[in-house]
């Protein structure tokens, strides 16, 4: 299974950016799988974003990003997106995405998932 994020850049405050993350595998259906998104600033432990459960019907927020950010996926196009909006400095971070292990007890912890992407940066000046 690998994940491939992007969409990351430097950008003003205020200003938005369109993340991706294309998952392939060929014993890999990722329809059947919840996805999840986490960043990870400079000195900081990585951090829960979102997540989106297999059909989308289902989607969680950290309360930073609640109102600004919005999880999405495509399971035709094997992709989960994040749209984040009205950034702010401290949204800079490492941005990854991940799959949920089926069955997790919860979709916040870095436990609960089990293959990660290599992530793309997101730099936010203000």
């Amino acid at each position: 299974v690998q994940l491939q994020a992007s969409g990351g850049g430097l950008v003003q405050a205020g200003r938005s950016l369109n993340l991706s993350c294309a998952v392939s595998g060929r014993t890999f259906s990722f329809s059947t799988y919840t996805m999840g998104w986490f960043r990870q600033a400079p000195g900081k432990d990585r951090e829960f974003v979102a997540a989106i459960t297999r059909t989308g019907d289902m989607r969680y927020y950290a309360d930073s990003v609640k109102d600004r950010f919005t999880i999405s996926r495509d399971n035709g196009k094997n992709t989960v997106y994040l749209q984040v909006n009205s950034l702010k400095p401290e949204d800079t971070a490492d941005y990854y995405c991940a799959r949920g292990r089926p069955y997790a007890s919860s979709w916040t912890a870095l436990s609960q998932y089990d293959y990660w992407g290599q992530g793309t940066l997101v730099t936010v000046s203000s």
